[in-house]
């Protein structure tokens, strides 16, 4: 070979090198390089952030944190950078239901990490993370179905008992389906003090509750790949929240709760009951942020009248983006934030992990802890009924035209179906914009 062609050759390994997985060890030496992020912000990622301090030290580069948002805040902030070609940053958060909207931000992590770490991740939780034949985010410990969290002491109290089968011809225990759910939250409400449940009411959050809630009753989302939700199936489901909200068994202002709103809720004991994801368990049961510690119990999700549970599901990842400098290093990040030790320390507040080992170290843990032992079986039996949102790119922007709908309904405004019926015109529309009708 001519000192020409082996130098040619010699660049074209280059350049392959550059583009497929690298095999350097993990976390890799990145003296000098600075990662911009975007990151999902709230009380339960705290700890895990606290861990970007030892990546640095270890692989020499520093992470600036650009955002600290809800995820939809922070979707709004990203659409926005999208749409004015400000891409300058390298590492965003992501979730399973977001993803599908950024088909070209985001790199290939495939190329970016060895697949032998890649293969350590629980293969469906990949499967949902590859997007066109691209790996787009890495799975952290934050698989998400919701169970129903209550207070145990309202099921120890005798007067209690007594009333409530006096009332509703049935024992009071820790619901199995959404009826008996509905019949508890009234019997216990007494506002403005306390409330039986609670409901996020805004954004993707009500969509998606009420999309899981449409499932249970037995309908459909999208059929054909058009929305089929005003239907009976829809109104029942719709009705479960108007029900509600006109009985008081809310609090008031649950139409403009997200998550934190809702976990603050039930850790101030003013709720009995609360479907709410994995990630709260310890919050939830620590003396220190929670004045029901020590009479939390959890119970799978119940089921609709169709027989099936409610499910909606997803996991949050992060994810590097196409135009970073540095991809490299911003996947190290990727990497480190989602590895076993990261891992662990997000299942330890009761997340549920995604990477095999952490799963098999999670139900170690969990055989001397009877609360986490609990929590975890309760989980790992939710999320057999699991199920993702509609496979379109169009889901977020049609949660956003959906919701304002919900809440006209909640409110009062509008009946169900009329609700319903305005709110499928307009995600039709959101799917003809998009070419996808």
């Amino acid at each position: 070979m001519t000192k020409l062609k082996a130098g040619v050759v010699a660049g074209l390994l280059a350049v392959l090198a550059s583009t497929t997985a690298w095999s350097a060890d993990l976390p890799g030496k990145f003296a000098g390089v600075t990662i911009d992020a975007k990151l999902i912000g709230g009380q339960q990622y705290e700890p895990l952030y606290a861990r970007i301090a030892e990546w640095e030290k270890a692989t020499g580069a520093k992470v600036n944190i650009l955002s600290k948002k809800n995820h939809f805040e922070l979707d709004k902030e990203i659409k926005s950078d999208m749409a004015s070609g400000k891409i300058t940053w390298c590492v965003g958060s992501n979730h399973s239901s977001f993803a599908p909207q950024y088909p070209e931000l985001y790199a290939d992590l495939a190329k970016l990490l060895p697949k032998e770490e890649i293969a350590e991740f629980v293969d469906s939780t990949i499967s949902a993370s590859t997007i066109d034949d691209k790996l787009v985010m890495l799975p952290r410990a934050q698989f998400d179905v919701s169970a129903l969290y209550y207070q145990k002491s309202l099921y120890q109290d005798e007067a209690k008992k007594t009333a409530f089968k006096t009332k509703y011809g049935y024992d009071l225990a820790p619901p199995k389906t959404w009826k008996e759910v509905t019949d508890q939250s009234i019997f216990f409400s007494n506002p403005p003090n306390f409330f039986g449940t609670e409901f996020a009411g805004k954004e993707e959050a009500i969509n998606g509750r009420f999309y899981e809630m449409l499932v249970a009753e037995g309908g459909d989302y999208l059929k054909d790949g058009k929305p089929a939700f005003n239907s009976e199936a829809g109104v029942r489901a719709l009705d479960w929240f108007v029900n509600l909200y006109k009985a008081k068994a809310v609090p008031a202002g649950t139409t403009n709760y997200l998550w934190d709103e809702l976990g603050a809720g039930f850790a101030s004991g003013t709720i009995a009951m609360d479907l709410d994801w994995p990630g709260w368990a310890t919050y939830f049961n620590d003396p220190k942020s929670s004045k029901v510690a020590g009479n939390v119990g959890v119970v799978v999700q119940p089921t609709g009248s169709s027989g099936k549970h409610t499910g909606w599901s997803g996991h949050h990842g992060f994810s590097v983006t196409e135009s970073c400098a540095n991809k490299d290093a911003a996947a190290s990040l990727v990497w480190f934030l989602t590895n076993d030790d990261s891992q662990k320390l997000e299942a330890a507040n009761g997340t549920l992990p995604t990477r095999k080992a952490v799963w098999e170290w999670d139900i170690a843990q969990a055989a001397s802890d009877p609360y986490k032992k609990e929590v975890l079986s309760t989980f790992q039996e939710a999320a057999k009924y699991a199920f993702p949102v509609p496979r379109t790119p169009q889901w977020i922007e049609i949660s956003n035209v959906v919701y304002p709908e919900l809440q006209a309904a909640i409110l009062g405004d509008k009946t169900s179906k009329e609700a319903l019926d305005a709110a499928a015109d307009k995600a039709t529309q959101v799917l003809k914009d998009a070419g996808e009708l």
